[in-house]
């Protein structure tokens, strides 16, 4: 059976990225009617940030010279990493299980949410593989930072995510679905690029709904 993992991350209930994570989710849904669906939304319901017990439980990995995800558990050897692990285990259960893993979210300050982060930070482990597992991740930026743009050096969000999946997880072949100019919907001094975000955002809506059906 094949299962997808949806997670939103932005703290607007109602959001581009959600809307964008919500029309690639509906058509894969729609083409695996017999498939497995988990959702979890990383504002709503926030994952701790890791602490003391997770960093052992890491160096535990890396004394041990590779991470065998099946044995992970057996590694743990102390009060604190055992509540490291009771937070770990469910988390990295979903992202195993899961074919698609899906995820919805902002831009905030160039990059990513906190809570996206601290679940990336939970999950992740050296040396440890998701391969082949495919990553697709809907965004809404308030700018333009496409290639060319004059901001695009700033992206630190999709190039972030992609390094990361490529760095960690051995996964190089990531999708970015990208809305752009979102802050044309709020700002005066952005009314005149609202035409373009329009364009951007129903771009994304369509390629969303499209690579949910592909995937």
């Amino acid at each position: 059976m094949t299962v997808l993992l949806h997670l939103d991350a932005s703290a607007r209930r109602t959001s581009l990225s959600r809307e964008l994570s919500a029309a690639f989710a509906d058509a894969w849904r729609s083409e695996h009617p017999g498939g497995g669906y988990v959702y979890r939304d990383l504002a709503a319901d926030p994952i701790p940030f890791i602490g003391e017990g997770w960093t052992d439980l890491c160096d535990r990995v890396l004394a041990h010279g590779t991470t065998d995800l099946d044995h992970l558990a057996d590694l743990v050897n102390s009060p604190a990493q055992e509540q490291a692990w009771a937070i770990v285990e469910p988390l990295l259960a979903e992202v195993r299980a899961a074919d698609v893993i899906l995820i919805g979210t902002p831009m905030y300050n160039y990059s990513i949410p906190a809570s996206l982060k601290a679940w990336l930070d939970q999950i992740t482990f050296p040396r440890m593989s998701l391969a082949p597992r495919r990553f697709l991740v809907t965004t809404a930026r308030g700018g333009a930072y496409s290639p060319g743009a004059p901001k695009a050096i700033y992206d630190y969000q999709e190039r972030y995510l992609r390094d990361f999946f490529a760095g960690h997880f051995a996964v190089q072949d990531s999708v970015f679905v990208n809305a752009e100019l979102a802050n044309s919907r709020q700002d005066p001094a952005l009314a005149h690029l609202r035409d373009k975000h329009d364009a951007s955002y129903a771009a994304a809506l369509a390629a969303a709904r499209r690579l949910g059906k592909e995937y």
